[in-house]
């Protein structure tokens, strides 16, 4: 089944978004320009989620990528959650006061966020109410807690990340006596989603990462090229660290069960996510909540059974790694992705594609045809390729459908090819997880005037 190239374009550009910070006066004042961000689904429905907002009440732009697994339903709860939670515990102390004021007295709320989404990007309408006072008691908390210092944001965004798990364990064992909600809070709890999220406030740049989505800074070197700064590292069974960390947290007698064939407890590939209660609570809690759950609850087989050597529960956290980063000149943007564009390229790929994408310029490297032994009619469809391909660079508009056009198309020589593009794009839903997973990625475009400006002013 062959696609047409307007065909390819239109399956690749179904869910790309695109924001440009506004200028004041002709001046832009942040340290962002703009980001572009796409998805393409492998599963049906996607279970990947993005989130990008301002910070109204505070200062600085929130982006953040999920990948959710057993189903979407805690990649999209934590989508719409999240900042609010990050934003709540950036706040100073008056301003929680005000909005708690506001809400006691029935009047209008000081925005928080503006979100910047894509039509696709939903929000469930339904929990909104149950979503809304989970967070005003977290903020009412805050306002006692008041020990009067600002809140720094590594804290801020730690707490944040536990304080939204633990709200969202918390629901599905309260449950609600509306029946939907009842369904919808536990499939929440028992399904899961990793994220990946930046805070970019000035010259300062934070990730605050769960699970294996990763962040990615593209730096300019003086010469022009383009090398790739990681700025989180993957929670699972590839990480050493990741390891001794789960080791350390339960008796010796489990070392042997606990991670088998690279998973957790030999079931879960990533080692920090949000919602997984399958892997947090007792048995008897999860037997309780199962047995006293609705009918399509206990019809779940994922729910029912209990994972193999079960013995000291929790197993998995949603506890994020911070990596604080300061801004300079050279740091031209950043790649948030899901693990299923980092499955395909590698960082330095990446770094390179998007940054002569953004720079328009194609440093000619050689052809690398990497020990290939190629006819001079190859060599001569390689360099056609390559001068359309500098003409094409410009169909595409947004920086995201850019890099995910390479990660599915790419071939040996590291070139687009348009065929297999077609193909992989018609595979049907049952195969195309198979060779691929979702891929959502978000690209920040740093503004370098700004930053330098803040630089001299230090």
């Amino acid at each position: 089944f062959y696609l047409t190239p307007p065909q390819v374009n239109s399956i690749l550009k179904a869910n790309e978004y695109s924001f440009k910070v506004p200028e004041f006066d002709g001046k832009n004042v942040s340290s962002v320009l703009g980001f572009d961000s796409n998805q393409l689904p492998a599963n049906a429905p996607i279970e990947d989620r993005r989130s990008a907002a301002t910070c109204l009440q505070t200062r600085g732009m929130l982006l953040g990528v999920f990948d959710g697994h057993a189903g979407c339903a805690c990649a999209q709860a934590v989508s719409e959650r999240l900042f609010y939670y990050i934003a709540v515990s950036l706040l100073p102390h008056e301003t929680l006061l005000e909005i708690e004021n506001a809400v006691e007295s029935g009047r209008a709320l000081l925005p928080i966020l503006q979100w910047h989404k894509h039509p696709n990007d939903y929000f469930s309408k339904e929990a909104s109410k149950l979503y809304f006072n989970s967070l005003r008691t977290y903020w009412q908390e805050l306002i006692d807690l008041n020990s009067g210092e600002t809140t720094d944001v590594r804290e801020a965004l730690i707490n944040a990340f536990k304080r939204l798990d633990n709200d969202i364990s918390l629901e599905a064992q309260v449950g609600d006596p509306n029946s939907f909600l009842n369904y919808l809070v536990l499939r929440v709890a028992f399904s899961g989603s990793t994220a990946c999220v930046a805070h970019v406030d000035g010259v300062d740049l934070h990730i605050a990462n769960t699970g294996d989505s990763r962040a990615m800074l593209g730096v300019q070197e003086e010469d022009g090229s383009w090398s790739a700064l990681n700025l989180s590292y993957d929670h699972n069974a590839q990480n050493e660290r990741e390891v001794e960390r789960v080791k350390m947290e339960h008796p010796k007698s489990e070392e042997k069960s606990l991670v088998k064939q690279d998973r957790l407890l030999g079931l879960l590939m990533p080692f920090r996510a949000f919602g997984d209660v399958k892997f947090k609570w007792s048995i008897e809690l999860q037997k309780r909540v199962v047995e006293s759950g609705p009918d399509q609850l206990n019809e779940n087989e994922y729910t029912k059974f209990i994972p193999p050597n079960y013995h000291t529960p929790p197993y998995l956290t949603a506890e994020p790694e911070v990596i604080h980063h300061k801004l300079r000149p050279q740091d031209k943007f950043l790649v948030l992705a899901t693990d299923g564009l980092w499955e395909t390229m590698h960082r330095q790929d990446v770094a390179r594609i998007v940054g002569e994408y953004l720079t328009g310029v194609h440093h000619q490297q050689p052809i690398a045809v990497g020990g290939y032994k190629v006819t001079l009619g190859q060599m001569h469809g390689l360099l056609t390729e390559r001068r359309a391909r500098i003409s094409s660079v410009f169909e595409d508009q947004n920086a995201a459908t850019h890099l995910i056009r390479h990660a599915v198309g790419n071939n040996e020589f590291g070139t687009v090819d348009h065929e297999r593009l077609s193909k992989m794009l018609s595979l049907p839903e049952e195969l195309a997880r198979m060779y691929r997973d979702d891929i959502t990625i978000t690209v920040v475009q740093f503004n370098s005037h700004v930053i330098g400006a803040y630089q001299n002013e230090e």
